[in-house]
């Protein structure tokens, strides 16, 4: 085990180890986005049962982060590598090929067996996903406790997160959509609409989803063999004794208003952004009939956060990571309020124009939030033990993941009843919608990215809580509570 004399300076090699841990992650979350347009458009799932089916899979994955969490705090074996980079290995063998098993293309079979392969599928992915990446969340905080260097490992998390879905947002659309023309090559054009058709080939999804668990494996192990842990992961340690009772972590976590704050920023982003996904897809395909490059201008929406990379440092030491990111939300506000005059233009291509306009806007304001989000758990697992006396990583992580995941499964359930109400049939595919039914996609996109902006702001402005001043009390005095232990 390492000691404080012999361990390696935080720098750049501990920045980019932890940026490849979740381009390891997102070559298998990215692939949630895919997952309710395959079994909605390839498997043509009745909105109806795929969002009771997405809301089923998503609960069980919201109650399963908190079991992996309070194991991994409870676990006091000795671990050669440690218990956190031990479990994220695990979890990383087991999204080699389980990302795939929620694509086993299978459009002619029964009802029953779809919704039976996308249970198992997904509650075998769910388990894999989620023991690599609570410990991988948690592991934040042992890297290093200087609060600014947390700040750049929160933002080079996002770097990793992004260029992770930044290659299948841009490239799975284009593989996987095909544009229709009929036996002389000519476009074959919905009447409704006045677009050409483009279907989804499932076949193709499955198949980039096993090259994904792959890459994600290589980032994974560059990640465990490259990256550094700097803070005894058992220094800190609650009454062995003390069996975990999930009401009252729910409890404390309740209380912690900062895990809260952080908690609840991110649900907002969830449901607007993730539940939007769904929606988006079937826009593009129905109302600009550009579905295959869909990905290109929804990259509009995270290549803002490389402006604030460079300078995210120098704001949070300026200004804090509260204050940066309640600017960042409000600037996404405007960007989603912007978005709802789009559906109001009847020329497609200016309308696309103002669309990705608004876009921008959102993801300029998203771009500075999500360079420190990370930060805001590393701080919220802090506050814990500022006002307990109790360091629980993996319980404080896993419940945020909790709501997390809960924000992803009832956002898109929910969407996707709405979907329903708004005229979309399975049955039809994105070939056979109408006019009116494309149009109400448009406005179901602008109204969630708004909700999102306007959620988020309100989150981070009133209910979290460390501003700059309460962050650097809170810091002096754990450090003056552990150098008394020492």
């Amino acid at each position: 085990m390492e000691t404080k004399k012999t361990v390696r300076p935080f720098g750049m090699r501990d920045k980019i180890a932890y940026a490849m841990g979740d381009f390891g992650c997102n070559m298998s979350f990215s692939l949630k986005g895919t997952v309710q347009t395959f079994w909605l458009v390839y498997m043509t799932l009745e909105t109806g049962l795929l969002s009771l089916l997405l809301l089923l899979v998503q609960i069980w994955d919201a109650i399963n982060d908190p079991i992996i969490g309070s194991m991994i705090d409870a676990d006091r074996r000795i671990y050669k590598h440690g218990k956190f980079k031990t479990y994220i290995f695990i979890g990383a063998c087991g999204l080699l090929v389980a990302g795939a098993l929620v694509f086993i293309p299978a459009p002619n079979a029964s009802t029953w067996i779809k919704a039976m392969l996308f249970i198992m599928g997904y509650v075998i992915w769910d388990a894999c996903y989620t023991t690599a990446n609570v410990p991988y969340g948690s592991m934040l905080s042992l890297v290093t406790e200087d609060a600014g260097e947390r700040a750049q490992l929160s933002t080079w998390r996002s770097v990793g997160s992004m260029i992770g879905n930044m290659a299948p947002m841009m490239l799975l659309p284009m593989l996987i959509w095909h544009k229709e023309v009929d036996a002389n090559g000519n476009p074959i054009i919905n009447p409704e609409t006045g677009v050409q058709v483009e279907t989804l080939m499932g076949e193709r999804v499955f198949l980039a989803a096993l090259i994904m668990g792959v890459l994600g494996f290589i980032a994974f192990v560059f990640m465990l063999k490259t990256i550094t842990i700097r803070v005894d992961e058992n220094s800190v340690k609650t009454n062995d004794t003390e069996k975990f009772n999930v009401v009252k972590a729910f409890g404390n976590f309740l209380k912690n208003r900062a895990a809260m704050g952080a908690t609840v920023a991110a649900m907002a982003m969830f449901l607007g952004m993730n539940s939007a996904s769904t929606a988006n897809t079937i826009m593009f395909a129905t109302y600009f009939g550009q579905a295959s490059m869909s990905g290109i201008v929804q990259l509009i929406g995270f290549l803002p956060m490389f402006i604030f990379m460079p300078f995210i440092k120098k704001l949070v030491n300026k200004y804090g990571k509260k204050e940066a990111a309640a600017a960042g939300a409000a600037v996404s506000l405007i960007g989603g309020v912007f978005m709802f005059i789009f559906p109001l233009i009847a020329n497609k291509t200016i309308a696309l124009v103002i669309y990705v306009l608004a876009l921008a806007i959102f993801g300029i304001g998203m771009g500075v939030y999500t360079c420190v989000s990370w930060a805001f758990m590393a701080d919220a697992i802090d506050y814990n033990e500022w006002k307990t006396g109790k360091r629980e990583e993996g319980t404080v992580y896993s419940l945020h993941s909790f709501f997390r995941k809960l924000a992803q499964g009832v956002g898109p359930s929910i969407v996707l009843l709405i979907m329903g109400a708004l005229g979309y049939v399975s049955e039809l595919g994105t070939e056979g919608q109408s006019l009116q039914t494309a149009t109400n996609m448009c406005w179901l996109v602008a109204g969630l990215y708004a909700f999102s902006g306007i959620a988020m702001f309100l989150a981070i402005k009133y209910i979290y809580n460390l501003d700059k001043p309460t962050l650097e009390q809170m810091n002096r005095e754990l450090a003056e509570r552990r150098a008394a232990k020492a």
